[in-house]
């Protein structure tokens, strides 16, 4: 333990940029108003100057959503738990993945009446899963320690993603859907303005072979990637999903009248499942490799 903290505080040290940013979401400074943590936040993340004034950017739009699109609906839509309630009214349960418990605190778990397989979310955050493909293999001492953490967590202070803010943190345990055993694809469609455009198709996603390739709706495979912030492309050229027209159209229907939403889904047999809604992707702080690439997803949002 002692030699696992080592490292990471030389880590931290050795990057100035990560302790002004650590800095910058520790508990003395939450005073500073979102748009100037947002600007300082974008400057050490990317280098550039933020534009909120005329933004052109696909990252820069995001930043500026935050800011001026603040839809109560949002804070439902983000909660992993609430979501369920809108989605069966919306699209209907059927698109649900089944649902085992629902915790108020870690205390709470009963892991010996969990099944052989599962997944453990808290609903107030993102990257908060415990994915369990094996019950007598998983550290449950670990998993306890990682969700204590995340459920003493508020993500509204680390990017001033504010629909955060207001969830009630809460921990959820659905099934552990697969065919094969493995973790399915996860498809993301981004839709702007109700209109899908692009599938992004997440492969290995808890492993280090993590691989992220984007289509456009004709499932023809673009050049668009993020392998500078370590999310590299497959040399894969997928097949197109049988559901894929299912997933686009509910896409398009769950993200009508939003600026922007991503849409995540699960395909499991001839079985289509609902991920989670997103609103700001890395929270709008990962940029894709070419400037260009940024400029045209930045023009699909309209903050006219």
């Amino acid at each position: 333990m002692v030699k696992k903290m080592y490292k990471k505080v030389m880590s931290v040290i050795k990057k100035p940029k990560l302790i002004i940013m650590k800095l910058l979401r520790c508990r003395l400074l939450r005073f500073i108003p979102d748009e100037l943590f947002l600007k300082l936040m974008y400057k050490l993340h990317t280098g550039e100057k933020l534009d909120l004034k005329n933004p052109r950017t696909f990252c820069e739009k995001l930043q500026w959503l935050k800011l001026n699109d603040r839809k109560q609906e949002y804070v439902t839509y983000v909660d992993k738990y609430a979501v369920r309630t809108h989605i069966a009214q919306a699209i209907g349960e059927k698109y649900l993945i089944p649902m085992i418990g629902i915790y108020n605190s870690v205390n709470e778990i009963n892991w010996d009446q969990l099944p052989e397989r599962f997944v453990l979310k808290c609903t107030h955050g993102s990257n908060s899963n415990i994915v369990c493909t094996d019950k007598s293999k998983l550290d449950i001492k670990e998993a306890k320690r990682k969700l204590k953490k995340w459920m003493n967590q508020n993500w509204y202070w680390y990017g001033r993603e504010w629909p955060y803010k207001e969830v009630k943190p809460r921990i959820i345990c659905e099934e552990f859907i697969s065919s094969d055993g493995n973790v399915p694809e996860d498809y993301k469609v981004m839709c702007f303005h109700g209109k899908a455009k692009l599938i992004q198709v997440h492969r290995d996603r808890f492993s280090e072979n993590h691989t992220c390739d984007i289509y456009n709706t004709e499932w023809e495979k673009t050049g668009l990637s993020k392998s500078k912030d370590g999310l590299p492309n497959s040399d894969l050229v997928l097949e197109k999903p049988k559901l894929l027209d299912e997933m686009i159209d509910l896409s398009e229907k769950l993200s009508k009248n939003m600026c922007h939403a991503r849409i995540d889904w699960y395909i499991v047999g001839d079985k289509l499942y609902f991920g989670e809604i997103t609103f700001y992707s890395s929270s709008g702080f990962s940029q894709y490799d070419k400037k260009e690439d940024e400029l045209l997803l930045g023009s699909w949002i309209n903050t006219d």
